[in-house]
């Protein structure tokens, strides 16, 4: 018998657009949590259903086990978990229902659990954890275990005794010693098949780490219901030393930095450099940054620590669309960026959104612009995604449908009243990528991108939105766009 069975709800072939891409990483949340309870003396096993047939394998997990708790704690530095997916939270509720059936208390944590606790302790949850939950969830099981009532708890939402009544254990705890937590549990799980995954879709083996957690900047359309604005980071001397165990151990060849924003501090990303260097063989690696971070001494320290991809939030080309956002960014930030990059011979690639109120089309063709004169490296294309909690959700909520989480990663559906509709969008982005992959194509590419241009311009005269001039908001200005860029401009017709 286990104390605690630990498990979350990302099953890789519910999500096609990831299964395309095949670079799975492990729950690196669900294990810091079995880590936290294992290192406080509470027996845990975990059952990962990225690759694992979910009902069957949990089914089979909870017969060996039979565990006395099951947690469902969702991994907080996976993007794909913070979109809140369908997918996810039905599986979720399958997982809780079948541990609920055979009289198991059942605790959930997680961004969509955090927002919609009613639809999980409806469906078999009995504790629903906020914000940075190990020492909450620690707290919790340690209670229940000794059969203790988990009342005084900080972070914790269930329902009252006998009553369909919320109680909130407030406020949602930050969790500074996480930092201080021994490394992810990774023996907990089967490495073998992400490993197997790495090498047949890519030819090498990558895994994941994270340095620090939270964001501190305040992009209004960023949801932050786990760790709000706290920002925490890890000794730059350990994350090193793991990776040195990682490519040691497991045979690892490259690293995925799961931080929300990696490159915060120079000084840390300084020491973290001379740390990579002192362990011998380099492990290149990508983060996730920002384009006003990437000043010169930053660049050469990220280059020296192994640093050979960097994803940016660029967002979009217009200034004012970046204001409209709080982005605190400025445009001419993302030109430097750029340059510097390529003089170190780092991939510079940009996350791109498209949808945002007051977007029309002048700001597209700015975003447009943006990319053909900076030719980033690779680009990521959403859609704008109100989620609770943010000051976006809350400008557009008169705008919702009856439809508020996409379904899976490739969703991309604007669900609020947007300047264009989804398939123009859906054209936008499908030109965009077509023209940035033929940069970097053999020679003499399809040049498939110029009829998908085409198609763009055909279709936006018609594209426009009907219910958006009867919407009444007086935070933005968004009558659409009539000033076309002429064809000659925006089909690249050789050369930019």
């Amino acid at each position: 018998m286990t104390d605690v069975l630990l498990t979350h709800s990302y099953h890789l072939p519910n999500d096609a657009k990831q299964w395309r891409k095949m670079q799975p990483y492990p729950p690196l949340g669900t294990l810091y949590a079995a880590t936290a309870l294992r290192d406080a003396g509470i027996s845990v096993a975990v059952f990962d259903s990225t690759f694992a047939a979910p009902i069957s394998g949990f089914a089979e997990m909870l017969q060996k086990h039979e565990p006395r708790i099951v947690v469902i704690y969702e991994d907080d530095f996976n993007f794909v978990t913070k979109m809140c997916l369908l997918h996810m939270r039905e599986l979720a509720n399958q997982l809780s229902m079948m541990a609920h059936a055979k009289g198991i208390i059942v605790v959930a944590h997680g961004s969509d659990a955090t927002d919609h606790p009613v639809e999980y302790l409806c469906n078999g949850v009995d504790y629903v954890l906020n914000g940075e939950a190990e020492q909450t969830l620690t707290d919790l099981c340690t209670a229940l275990l000794q059969t203790s009532k988990p009342d005084s708890i900080a972070g914790l939402v269930c329902y009252a005794a006998n009553e369909k009544v919320l109680r909130h254990a407030a406020p949602s705890p930050r969790n500074p010693s996480w930092i201080n937590l021994p490394r992810a549990a990774r023996d907990l799980i089967d490495m073998e098949p992400y490993q197997k995954a790495w090498i047949e879709k890519h030819g090498f083996f990558s895994t994941n780490v994270v340095s620090s957690r939270g964001c501190p900047y305040q992009c209004n359309w960023c949801a932050k219901p786990i760790s709000g604005d706290k920002f925490n980071i890890r000794a730059p001397e350990d994350v090193a030393a793991e990776i040195r165990e990682l490519r040691d151990v497991y045979g690892v060849e490259h690293i995925w930095f799961g931080d929300d924003v990696f490159a915060l501090n120079r000084h840390w990303v300084e020491a973290f450099a001379n740390a990579a260097e002192s362990h011998g063989k380099i492990v290149p690696f990508k983060i996730q940054s920002r384009a006003d971070l990437m000043s010169e001494t930053t660049v050469a320290a990220l280059k020296r620590a192994g640093c050979s991809e960097i994803w940016m939030g660029v967002e979009s080309g217009s200034q004012k669309i970046l204001d409209a956002m709080s982005k605190g960014l400025r445009v001419s930030a993302i030109y430097a960026a750029r340059e510097r990059l390529a003089r170190a011979s780092i991939r510079a690639c940009y996350f791109l959104q498209f949808g945002y109120p007051g977007e029309g089309w002048n700001e597209i063709c700015e975003t447009v612009r943006l990319v053909r004169e900076t030719r980033p490296d690779d680009i990521g294309v959403s859609l704008s995604y109100p989620l609770p909690g943010t000051v976006f959700f809350n400008r557009v909520k008169a705008r919702l449908g009856q439809k508020r989480n996409w379904s899976d990663s490739d969703d991309l559906c604007t669900i609020f009243t947007a300047t264009y509709t989804d398939e123009f969008y859906h054209a936008l982005r499908d030109a965009l990528h077509a023209e940035v992959s033929e940069w970097h194509a053999p020679p003499n590419p399809s040049r498939a991108s110029e009829l998908l241009w085409r198609h763009v311009i055909e279709i936006e005269p018609v594209s426009t939105n009907p219910n958006l001039l009867s919407i009444s908001d007086d935070t933005f200005s968004e009558t659409p766009a009539t000033a076309f860029m002429p064809i000659e401009l925006l089909v690249r017709t050789g050369g930019v």
